[in-house]
């Protein structure tokens, strides 16, 4: 078996095989990249509004709270619908956008939890994450099979999670945590196989940014989700 002059056709062109994993790695690095800033920035708002209590009043302790928690969802959808008939500048500018309203939202995540505890249901996610996105980069296996079943549990979870807004049931609490766990766990892979698979040679420069967005989009989704789910479970209170 010859390597290093093997030669892939994409959209009607030759290239080189060493050329398209040159190019898959800085595609994928653009995600993570993408998705590390946006994490980062995440948190540096949620710790800011937490450690300011003149604005974490402001949100949680009026109706624009509901404002802050619902608009990172409503950016995930137009984000989604619109990426395409967007500039790089304005996909980049929305996604910042999310990110920091998510920090916004997530900043109540300080006062219910020490710190020490955040500190390390954030390491345990990483390391989980890391080895999750590895195993969906790296296998063979085709994990579309996963996709149905994957949201099945995630269509689920959401069900579960608003009954139990009326229960108030702890053991519906740590079900619906733990399961969170598995399903999330499983999206990391499976999205990252889906990412890696949506990289194309011949995409644009813009076509590829936006892509990169995207990709980051759905891994940031798993990562922050995961860590929610772990954070019910391991976190210590206040």
């Amino acid at each position: 078996m010859a390597f290093g002059n093997q030669r892939n056709t994409v959209t009607g062109r030759t290239v080189d095989r060493a050329g398209i994993d040159e190019g898959l790695r800085a595609y994928m690095l653009r995600v993570y990249n993408y998705m590390a800033s946006a994490l980062a920035l995440t948190g540096v708002v949620a710790y800011g509004v937490a450690s300011t209590p003149v604005l974490f009043n402001a949100i949680f302790g009026t109706p624009l709270m509901w404002v802050v928690m619902l608009s990172p969802l409503a950016l995930v959808f137009f984000l989604s619908a619109r990426v395409a008939k967007m500039s790089v500048g304005a996909a980049q500018t929305t996604f910042w956008v999310f990110a920091t309203l998510m920090g916004a939202s997530l900043a109540y995540i300080f006062i219910i939890y020490t710190q020490t505890s955040i500190a390390r249901v954030f390491f345990i996610t990483a390391g989980t994450f890391g080895a999750m996105s590895l195993y969906g980069y790296t296998t063979k296996k085709d994990l579309t099979s996963w996709g149905s079943f994957l949201m099945m549990g995630l269509i689920g979870i959401i069900i579960a999670s608003i009954v139990n807004i009326f229960l108030a049931s702890s053991a519906l609490h740590f079900a619906i945590s733990a399961i969170g766990v598995l399903v999330f766990v499983g999206l990391t892979a499976y999205d990252t196989q889906k990412i890696k698979e949506s990289y194309n040679v011949a995409d644009s420069g813009a076509l590829a940014s936006k892509k990169a967005i995207m990709g980051a989009l759905r891994l940031y989704l798993d990562f922050i989700n995961l860590f929610l789910m772990m954070l019910r479970l391991f976190g210590n209170r206040n």
